[in-house]
Order: C-alpha cells, then structure tokens, then sequence
C-alpha cells in the first residue's frame, strides 16, 4: 500500500490488491469501519472507498497460490498476537494518527478484532491491528511516531466518531499487496458528483451570534468534504429558489463573520411557505440546487415550520414526480431530507436547553442599560420601570432582576392578581426605600400579565409607584436595542460549536432519524429532539392561554426555576421572617482568594443575602488570609452596604494570592474558633484551591476547620481542577474579545498587517483558546503545546501565503494570539519581529498587549447570574453537610481524615459537562492536579482548541 500523488485540494489516494472476492469483501467491511470510509462505488473487480480527504481504491487480482500465502502471513501473526511485536514480524506497517486512541482501540474491541497496544493496554500511544490482506494497520496518538515523511491532511469526523483519524505517510516506501497507481479523473468527478451539499438558513427574529452559527456551518461543511449553501431571506428564499436566494458558499464568503450582529444572509416572515404549496416550491427548488440536508437557526415557530418540512418530504417528492417537476434520478437521489434545528432567539424561550443564541447577547444590552439608569436615579432619587422582550417568556427580565438586584420584577410564567402584584410591589419597594435606598428598578417583561390574563404595562406600573408610593418615576422601554450590536463572546462561542455540531448531526443522520435539536445543557453541547423540544416549548405558551401557571412554571427547564428562586430569596434578604428556626441558623464565612475576577462581588452579595433570607449570619474575612491573621477583619455583613455590589467589578472584600500556610494556619484556626464558624465560602483561583486544600488536610490538628467548606472558583485563567467554569472568565473573555475586534479591525485597515496579542492565563491555555474561537484568529500559542520551531515556520509560510492571495481584499486582517507563558523565549513583541522577518515581505507584525484590561472592567451577565447561583448552592451544601461533622468538631477520635464522608465536606463546586457538581478537594488535589505547573490534568476545552484551528484552516504540525 502506498500514498499517490494528490488528486485535488490536498486528497490523498491509496490502492490495495485483494487475491480473493472473499478477502476483497471483508477489507471493504474493515475500513469502513476502522478508518471512517464511505463506500462509494463498486465493480466487478475493484470498490472505491472515501471520505473527502483520502481515498482508497481496493482491486481484486484472483490468485489462489498468493492468497494462501497471505493467509498463512495472517494466521502467523495472529498466533503471535500476545507473544511478539507485530512491527518487527511485518516487513513494513501503515500509520494513522489519532487524538483518542481509546476510541479506536475500543472500536477494535467491539469488531472482536486482535490487536496490540504500547507501551500498555491501559495508556496506549500506539495500537495495531490486521486487515483481512494481511497488512498490519496501526494507529498512534503521538508525534509523528512512526512516519518519516509529511503528515497527510486530517480526515474528517465523521459516521458518529467524535474524533477522526489522520492520515500518516508509511513507514517504508511498499507495503505488501500495493501498487503506485493513482486514481483516474473519473474517480475524481465521481466524488464530486457524490458529496453532500448542506444548506443554512436564519428564520424568525434576528440574534446576534447568527453570523457565527453560519460561518461555523460552512466552513465546517467544506472541511468535511460537503458544498455549503447559505438560502436567504429564511423561508422566503426557499420559495423563491434560484441562484438569487440559494447560494453557493465559499470558505471566503463567510471571513470576519463572528463579530457581525444580525444575520447577513437575511430573514423574513413567509406566509406562503406556511401552505403546502410553498414548502412543494422549496422542495423542488432545494433539489434543484443539490442540497440533501438543511440545517435552521431560528426559534420555535421557524423550528416547527422545518420539523413539518421533514415530515411531508416524501409526499412533497412524490408530487413533485408525478407532475413531471424532477427526474425519477432526482427522486432516487433526495428522497431522504435531513434536517437540524440550532435555536437563535434572545428570548431563551426554548425547552430543553440552557441558552439559545442571542440570549446573554441581549442580557447583556440590558444589564448596561440599567447600570446607566441606576447611576442617574440614584443621583435623584428616583424610580425607573424598564421593559425588556419576552413575550411568553420572562428570561430576560429574570436575570436582569438577578443581576442587577432589582426591586421587583414581572414576568408571564408568575402572574398574580392586579391587587395582589400592586401590594406586593409596593411593600418590597417601601422596605428597600425605608432601609435607606435611593434608587428603585422595576423591570417588566413585555408579555407580563396578571392571573387573569390581563396585560400588565409599563404605565400600570408608572402608575403605582408614582401614584401611590409618590416616587419620582420614569419608564424605559429598550426595545430592538436588545438584539443589536455584536454578540458577546459566549454567544460567538455558543453559535460556533452548536453550529459544527450540526454538520455533525445532519452527517450522521439517517432516514429513521428524529430531527435533532442543537442544545446545550450547562457547559455540554448536546442532542435533543426537535419535535419534542418544540412541543414542549409550544406547551408553555398554551399553558399560560388555559391560567395553568404552574404547569408553564413546571415546563420551563430546572435552571430557569432555580434563578426564580433564587431571586425571590435574595430580594427579601433580611426584610422579612426567615426561613430556617433558631437552632438551624449557621454562622458562614466568606473570604476571596487570588486576582480579582468578575462575579466575585455578585457572588458575595448573594451569599450574604441568601443567609439573611434563611436566617443565617454571614461573615466576609476581609483582605484573604493575611488580613485576618494581621488585623482580625472579620466583619458580619448587612444588606444596606452592599448595595451594588451585583454590579460591580474587582472586589469589595478585598483579596490577595496568599494561603494560610503563608499567613498562619493556627492563627486561622484561632478566629475561626473565636467566631464559631459553622461553614466557609472560598472565592478564587488557584490560590484559592490551594487555600482550601491546606485547610481541609489541617483538620486533624485543628478542630476549627472540621466545617462544611467550599471552594466558588473564580479565575480568568480558568485553571481550577474540578470545574470548566470559573467565574470571572466569561468577563476577562469579553474584554479580550473586544480589545481583539478594534485591534483586528485596524489589521484590516492597514495592508499586509498582522497584530500579535498577548493574553494572560498563567499556563492554562483557556483564555488564548477561547477568544481565538471567539474572534477567528489565525493562530493561538498555549503553554500547554508550546511554540516548536517547525510549527511557527508552518504558521508564518501560511499567512505569507494567505496575503499574497488575499489581493487586498476586505477584512484581511490577521490576528495570532498567544498566551504569556507560552514560550519563556518567545514573548509576543519577540513573536511579532521573527514573523516580520520571516514573512517574505508579505506582511508585518505588530505585538498588542491589553494586560490588566483583562482582570478589570464590569462582570458579566453570566458571571453575574452564576454567581447568584452557584454562591447559593454553596449555602445549601453547608446546610446539609453540618450533621456529617457534628460530632467530629468537639471530639477528636470522631474524625478519620481519610473517610471520603468526611473528605466530602470540603468540595470544589464545579461545571463538569451537563453537570453542576461538588468535589472533594482532597480528591482533586492527588489525583487531577498538576501541582507544579497549576493546572488540571484534563484540558477540558481541548476540543475547542481544535474546532478553533480547524475553522481557520490553520494546518497543525502533530
């Protein structure tokens, strides 16, 4: 078997003789299976397999005397399996190279196929197998392991594989029973004549990251291999057909799409297509374009328009044949449609996921806009009643109440009477005002209504807190300024990966096949049913017509009852009885660790209001570690000075990197003792983890710390073991991403340019990783890769390359990120003058440091609102964990260190796939923790390493 020359745009071929029909069957069998190839066309005597980026050409040459001789090569390899490496039996062995080997190897396993693994069955970095001509396939996990000669391109994923194999040159010039024969043009035109043309279309209302989703789908479809067509103008251009409105994209037609508000490619209201006779005229019109799978962003009513369309494309296709409108090929060729839904709507009003794109987007316009109007009613005393979208669904208003620690907040899913609401309102906003606060926000959602299904507007409420409360009242209504401007980076990041994971989707469908929903639960994408997540979306709104509200309360996802709670409890802080009898009240503590991180503020002032609305007291340790061994600030916490606090940035308990070890231990354990604490609230980083660490391990000597203990991470590098959210990291995201757009934006403007921008992050690489996705930046540089020499080579001949063909075209400006400790000799200024001077004159770089810019400025809405949320949770784990360590805290033999019941009381309070969990810290720290180097064994965001890289056609030097 050997590698011919390439076909076109990179394919590579093979050819491989079979000497039986038998053998020539079952290696067919066995590379669709092992190697992800599709089974393209068939003759008497030869089969084509392929995938887009390698082909493989199987020949039967019947020979009885050269079959049997490979049957004995198989059979003496087999025998050998568990005795002696196959490697130095074969004459010669073919490598591919994968990024989870486990996969592949566990793909064996299922096959009951032999195979072989080093350097262990465990931790395999290479793993061989036979294919039925006897050749010894392998596939590797590193570097170049076994090839001496240039990496193939990637194949891509594909058949449900969430990771692809790539092809490596052999490792000797022949392989037994293959030619150097290359493929002929016909295999070439037959290849693409067979490949799939996917189709992308917005519909509904505009939401920015859109234009991320379309730039992730297209892109993606054509590095699988598939043509991308962007129809336009949603539905109507269905109907319409025609170049005009379904079009052909390019990897080109999408560049600096990321960044745009809105959706380029249009949408609009189609009535026509709501008949049946429309979706017949979009049905032949697809057809007429090539397209076999369709891919929706929009929102429910665009969703349920695309799940009919499904439903009634076999009928559609039967008409359209029977009437002579497509050919009985046509008709052979189409009729299986596929579609995915990706949900686009800044209301998040749909069921089954967490966010939809354009949501935090909108949240955050709306958040500003109450900052600004709380500055100018506090400076008159005044009452401001803002209303913000939602129809049926009060998301928005939700977490702006959350977020902005609102008065009060009127929702559709929690109507009341008009006498009941009225009441309600009036007594919160006379508490607030009676405690000494000066401004008072009332935020309504324009679907707000009573029980009676009566409308409640901005004025009914004008009316009450100026009328009967003689509040100098004003009303602002935000209006489409919430779905403009560019989208947070969330939402960039959000589109992208649900809109590659739709190719996914539509690749892997088959006619029995639901249609897939694009979800994302927590900090997982997932797969819903569209049908179904339609229905019980629809089911909401329905619910709401019949005055069944807690049916529509019970319909919205868990998150969304949670918040609703959440608020409820925070805004009643310590105005009203609490919760919890006397001899259930706790005394907790709080304390940040660390650099400052955005969210911190948030999450204090919900841990100190949520204890007062339970009946706890909350205790802030002011200035970490040091300041309590140095000055005793341990200062209880009240509700009137800490309004704001949602709001604002850094951290108003102050912080600082030092650990109790560094402080004084036993002086902890001191004023632990002397204020009786019954649990611990840490805020922080790495620190911060290290903090927890030392105190829970501290616990055989000091009773003090045998209380429930909990570690909030929050760090903009994102590097605490046990979570892949850290609060804080969302808002450094923003800030980075928004100093990247001005600085790629004046790349663009000056020719031949390209910024070099240095992010911070320590020696994790999620800062650097997650903006490049975010921005489209051509290159990120990690300390978890490095920077070798060959692969800065590799990235700075493919820029030359790319502004030497760009001509001057718009938005060609380049951006390469890289965090600061990437490299200890290659700072950013450094990385800027050697790709100057390498580049050929065909650009130059400048270096762009944004520094500290990133720790600062205002939270974000997501880590506002997981503040709230999570800093909650860590209450209530404190509350459930006290009876596990009552005894243990006043007899000394109650307590074994090493007991996980107890361990467990001092966790890590993680997002970890769909999951929010607690970990113990002792567990976390032994086995998930590179210690040296500060940061978790699992790179979490691996993934989206390589989504980010793909996207950009950035090649990797493995």
């Amino acid at each position: 078997m050997t590698v011919d020359i390439p076909l076109v745009n990179g394919t590579y071929s093979f050819t491989i003789k079979a000497y039986s029909k038998e053998s020539f069957n079952k290696a067919i069998e066995f590379y669709k299976a092992f190697l992800l190839l599709e089974h393209r066309s068939e003759s008497a005597t030869s089969a084509l397999l392929f995938n887009g980026v390698v082909s493989l050409k199987l020949e039967i040459h019947e020979d009885a005397s050269k079959q049997s001789e490979v049957n004995g090569v198989l059979e003496g390899l087999k025998a050998n399996v568990g005795v002696k490496d196959w490697r130095g039996m074969a004459n010669e062995s073919f490598v591919f190279n994968t990024s989870d080997i486990l996969l592949a190897k566990q793909s064996l396993i299922d096959s009951g196929l032999p195979y072989q693994s080093y350097p262990n069955e465990v931790s395999p970095m290479q793993v061989y197998t036979l294919d039925p001509l006897g050749n010894v396939i392998g596939v590797t996990s590193t570097k170049n392991a076994v090839s001496t000669k240039p990496t193939h391109p990637s194949i891509p994923e594909h058949e449900g594989r969430t990771t692809a194999l790539t092809s490596k040159v052999p490792s000797s010039s022949d392989l037994k029973n293959a030619t150097n024969e290359s493929f002929d043009k016909a295999v070439e035109a037959s290849n693409v004549k067979n490949q799939k043309a996917i189709g992308i279309m917005t519909s509904g209302g505009d939401a920015p990251g859109m234009n991320a989703s379309v730039r992730a789908v297209v892109r993606t479809a054509i590095y699988k291999g598939c043509r991308a067509y962007a129809i336009m103008e949603g539905y109507e251009g269905l109907v319409r057909g025609g170049p005009e409105y379904i079009k052909e994209f390019t990897w080109d037609d999408v560049r600096g799409w990321s960044s745009l508000g809105g959706t380029d490619i249009g949408t609009a209201r189609c009535m026509e297509f709501k008949e049946r006779k429309g979706r017949l005229k979009g049905a032949q019109h697809m057809i007429e374009a090539g397209i076999d799978a369709l891919i929706v962003c929009g929102g429910d009513g665009s969703l349920t328009g695309a799940d009919l369309y499904r439903s009634e494309w076999p009928s559609l296709l039967q008409e359209l044949l029977e009437e002579g409108r497509i050919s009985q090929e046509q008709y052979d060729r189409y009729k299986h449609l596929n579609i995915c839904g990706i949900v686009g709507s800044i209301d998040n009003d749909m069921s089954t996921t967490d966010a939809t794109i354009g949501a935090y987007s909108a949240l955050d316009r709306i958040l500003k806009a109450i900052d600004y109007v709380e500055a100018t009613a506090n400076s008159h005393s005044r009452a401001f009643v803002v209303e913000v979208m939602g129809r049926n669904c009060g998301w928005l208003a939700l977490l702006a109440g959350i977020s902005t620690s609102a008065d009060y907040i009127l929702i559709p899913e929690k109507p009341s009477s008009s006498r009941e609401w009225e009441e309600q309102m009036s007594s919160i906003v006379t508490k607030h005002r009676q405690r000494g606060k000066r401004t008072t926000i009332v935020i309504v959602a324009e679907g707000a209504i009573t029980s009676d299904l009566e409308p409640i507007t901005s004025k009914d409420v004008h009316k009450i807190l100026s009328g009967k409360l003689g509040l100098d009242t004003r009303i602002t209504t935000l209006g489409h300024v919430q779905r403009g401007g560019s989208p947070v980076a969330y939402d960039r990041i959000l589109a992208t990966l649900q809109g590659v994971e739709a190719v996914n989707a539509v690749l892997d469908s088959t006619p029995d096949t639901p249609s897939p929903l694009i979800a994302v639960n927590e900090n997982k994408i997932v797969r819903k049913s569209l049908v179904e997540s339609v229905k019980l979306t629809k089911s909401v709104a329905d619910a709401i017509k019949e005055k069944d509200f807690k049916k529509a309360m019970s319909l919205r996802d868990t998150e969304f009852i949670e918040h609703l709670n959440n608020f409820m409890a925070i805004n009643s802080a310590d105005h009203n009885e609490p919760d919890l009898p006397a001899g259930k009240r706790l005394k907790i503590a709080i304390v940040n660790v660390g650099a400052p991180a955005g969210g911190a503020n948030s999450a204090v002032y919900s841990m100190a209001t949520y204890c007062m609305s339970r009946g706890h007291k909350p205790y802030a340790i002011y200035n970490g570690w040091s300041g309590l061994c140095r000055h005793e600030s341990v200062r209880s916490l009240d509700w009137a000075s800490m309004l704001g606090w949602q709001s604002r940035g850094g951290s108003e308990i102050g912080t600082n990197r030092v650990t109790p070890e560094e402080a004084d231990i036993g002086m902890i354990a001191y004023y632990f003792q002397k204020y009786q604490f019954d649990g611990l609230i840490v805020i922080g980083g790495f620190e911060a983890f290290a903090s927890l660490n030392q105190l829970e391990r501290a616990r055989d000597s000091y009773a003090a710390f045998r209380i429930p203990m909990v570690l909030i991470p929050a760090t903009l590098s994102n590097n605490v073991p046990g979570t892949e959210y850290s609060l804080g990291s969302d808002t450094s995201l923003n800030a980075l991403m928004e100093y990247c757009d001005v600085i790629k934006q004046s790349a663009s403007s000056t020719r031949g340019r390209v910024f070099v921008v240095e992010c911070q992050g320590g020696n994790s690489g999620y800062l650097a990783t997650s903006a490049a996705l975010a921005c489209g930046a051509q290159v990120s540089y990690v300390p978890e890769e490095g920077i070798s020499l060959d692969q800065l080579t590799l990235d700075i001949e493919s820029l030359a390359k790319q502004f030497e063909k760009s001509e001057g075209r718009n938005r060609f400006g380049k951006l390469i990120l890289t965090s600061d400790k990437a490299s200890k000799a290659l700072s950013a200024e450094a990385l800027a003058e050697v790709m100057t001077s390498e580049s050929n004159g065909m650009f130059d770089a400048k270096a762009a440091i944004p520094g500290h810019v990133q720790q600062g400025g205002l939270p974000s809405a997501i880590d506002r609102t997981r503040a709230t949320r999570l800093s909650i949770k860590a209450v209530n784990f404190i509350e459930d964990q006290q009876d596990v360590l009552v005894d243990a805290r006043h007899d000394d033999d109650e307590l074994d260190v090493h007991d996980r019941k107890f361990s467990k009381t001092a966790a890590v309070l993680g997002v970890r796939g769909s999951h929010v969990l607690f970990t113990s810290v002792r567990k976390l720290w032994d086995t998930e923790t590179e210690i040296k180097k500060r940061t978790p064994k699992i790179i979490h965001w691996q993934a989206t390493r390589d989504i980010a890289d793909r996207l950009v056609d950035r090649k990797r030097i493995d």
